[in-house]
């Protein structure tokens, strides 16, 4: 990236429940030029007009929802730079892996991961009242930007 040009970005995701990961979005997305596109409104991407694309969503029984893995296989352009954000309850499990792996296939390099804890009620967690209330926080939700600016220097 040159001086003076704004690093374009679409970050798409899927955030339900408590709406964590769109917290962690919203806060990247007051550091630079990013489009928010949420992959469970139909629409017409094309996802070659950015610089970067991220893939966001919270973790599932240890894995990214569904969604973000089909619209990754289904718009990710080929050796597009790529980066994963995710919020999770207790622990990110295999979050990355497939991302990774549909990156990989695609010649896609992956600039980088980022990861916090979310508020979580998602099934057993429900009976205990939620684990990691309160999250993601103003720390959580700082390290999210500086995240995304060390993106925007690479």
């Amino acid at each position: 990236m040159g001086r003076g040009h704004t690093m374009k970005t679409a970050i798409c995701y899927y955030s339900r429940h408590h709406g964590n990961t769109l917290k962690v979005l919203q806060a990247m997305a007051q550091e630079g030029d990013i489009d928010l596109i949420d992959v469970t409104i139909r629409q017409d991407v094309s996802l070659e007009d950015y610089d970067c694309v991220g893939f966001a969503s919270g973790v599932y029984f240890g894995k990214f929802h569904e969604g973000v893995i089909a619209f990754a296989r289904q718009y990710l352009p080929k050796g597009k730079t790529v980066f994963f954000v995710c919020t999770y309850g207790a622990a990110k499990g295999k979050g990355f892996e497939t991302l990774t792996a549909i990156a990989g296939e695609k010649g896609c390099p992956v600039f980088g991961t980022f990861g916090c804890r979310g508020y979580d009620t998602f099934g057993p967690w429900k009976l205990v009242g939620g684990i990691a209330k309160g999250h993601p926080n103003a720390r959580d939700l700082d390290k999210a930007r500086a995240f995304y600016r060390e993106i925007q220097n690479r």
